[in-house]
């Protein structure tokens, strides 16, 4: 990466919506560089469009940004700023730039120049009023006027990527009410805020070349730029919140680890050293490199995520598992409050952890410990009690089970294991009634201990309740 001073990274989100997935991806990026070269993460909210941004959504990304350690009380951390508290400051450099004859001011209407486009060989507005001396009036834009020639923009992700200026039209610094465009602001806010990287997604590579004339027209030489893959979904089509899951909170919500998401979102479009994908924070933070970030679109994988969140699952400690599952423990549950016994869930978490994927699952793995009558799975029900041979071997599940006076997981194991080779069955499918008829599912943790942790009586009295449902 270039070599500069003290770095400045910025990550400029608006507060229009739901923290999108893309956006974590990028403010990561900029954070592990910023963490990596003794530099600055610097937030802007720019919320200057007023009819979209709301409060809770600006709130909303700072949560979002803490939960994946992008924290406002980290040395590195510098804002939030606000963009709309700037608004003298873009409107100023725009005036100044009136001054200095880079810009001009025009009067044509939409309308006019979508007539005037009829008439030219190029689409778009021709610049009409570069040379007609217009001074600022109601109405009238203020347009920088773009000069002869090609902008090379000098990208550390795309490369060398050139723009001929006869492709860009001369381009509005302010609209016809004086405010001023995003394109001013933003070059004006990086300015003012010593922004020397902009690591952002490759979307917003088309404006580059009109950002980096602002830039010099201001006086100042354009900063490190670096335009990152876009993310796809499985269609290969950009993610959309209309469309695809994106929202981060709604996968946080969901019991994705952050730190799971934090790893995942960083292999999108850039890898760690080796064969290892699955990564502690601490080593991303000291391998990544801009240099090394791929160019081609990175594709979304729930599937893959999951895999992830299931890995960083299993690898917690039991105290760390017992902690992250206690808000699903309390929210929306079926079973009354008092019936949650800790020590019961503190024995099965261990054997429960191994088949979670995520968090929110835990309900449904440990709801029948603390309900009188399991919630049946009607679908597994009929799969599993279709036929008599299913009924019959649980018939002599009851008979193996009745007879054990040492209530243990291994002897309870060894009796079904016997009454289903008697049928000519295997352990899994001999235990497949027992489980749906114990637990109202065909899946959840070991089933053996969890007959001992139920205890005789619970297991004998579902057994039989639901072999007489089942005739």
């Amino acid at each position: 990466m270039t070599d500069v001073a003290s770095p400045r990274f910025r990550f400029a989100p608006s507060p229009t919506g739901f923290f999108h997935v893309g956006g974590a991806r990028t403010a990561l990026y900029n954070w592990a560089l910023a963490k990596r070269t003794g530099g600055t993460f610097v937030l802007r909210i720019e919320d200057t469009d007023e009819a979209r941004n709301k409060p809770e959504w600006t709130q909303g990304i700072i949560d979002a940004l803490a939960w994946i350690g992008v924290r406002s009380d980290d040395p590195t951390f510098e804002g939030p700023y606000f963009q709309s508290s700037y608004a003298d400051e873009h409107t100023a450099a725009a005036h100044r730039l009136f001054a200095e004859g880079r810009a001009y001011y025009c009067d044509l209407t939409t309308e006019q120049i979508q007539e005037r486009s009829k008439q030219n060989s190029k689409p778009g507005y021709d610049g009409y009023s570069r040379d007609r001396g217009l001074e600022p009036g109601p109405g009238r834009v203020l347009r920088f006027r773009v000069p002869e020639g090609t902008t090379v923009v000098d990208d550390l992700v795309r490369g060398r990527v050139e723009f001929a200026h006869e492709t860009i039209e001369d381009f509005v610094l302010l609209r016809g009410n004086g405010s001023p465009m995003f394109l001013l602001a933003n070059v004006v806010d990086d300015v003012s805020m010593r922004v020397s990287h902009v690591v952002r997604a490759e979307e917003h590579l088309p404006n580059t070349p009109k950002q980096q004339m602002l830039w010099q027209a201001l006086g100042h030489g354009a900063p490190v730029w670096a335009h990152v893959p876009v993310l796809v979904n499985e269609q290969r089509k950009k993610l959309s919140k209309r469309r695809d899951k994106v929202a981060l909170e709604q996968f946080r919500d969901e019991g994705y680890l952050s730190e799971a998401m934090v790893n995942y979102l960083m292999t999108l479009g850039w890898a760690p050293h080796g064969d290892e994908e699955i990564v502690p924070w601490s080593r991303i933070e000291a391998e990544f490199s801009l240099e090394d970030v791929n160019h081609s679109p990175a594709f979304f994988d729930p599937k893959k995520l999951a895999a992830f969140n299931g890995e960083y699952i299993r690898a917690m400690s039991l105290e760390q598992f017992v902690e992250a599952c206690a808000p699903f423990l309390t929210r929306d549950v079926p079973w009354p409050a008092e019936r949650f016994d800790t020590t019961v869930f503190r024995a099965i978490a261990p054997l429960a952890q191994t088949r979670m994927v995520t968090l929110n699952e835990i309900v449904a793995l440990v709801d029948f410990f603390f309900l009188d009558v399991p919630i049946i799975d009607e679908s597994a029900w009929s799969k599993t009690f279709g036929g008599a041979e299913s009924v019959e071997m649980l018939d002599d599940a009851i008979a193996a089970f009745a007879s054990i006076s040492d209530w243990t997981a291994e002897i309870l194991k060894t009796s079904l294991e016997s009454a289903g080779a008697a049928r000519g069955l295997r352990l899994g499918k001999a235990q497949a009634p027992v489980r749906v008829a114990v637990t109202g599912r065909t899946v959840g943790p070991p089933l053996f201990e969890s007959l001992v942790l139920l205890g005789r009586d619970k297991t004998m009295a579902r057994l039989r309740a639901a072999s007489e449902r089942a005739r």
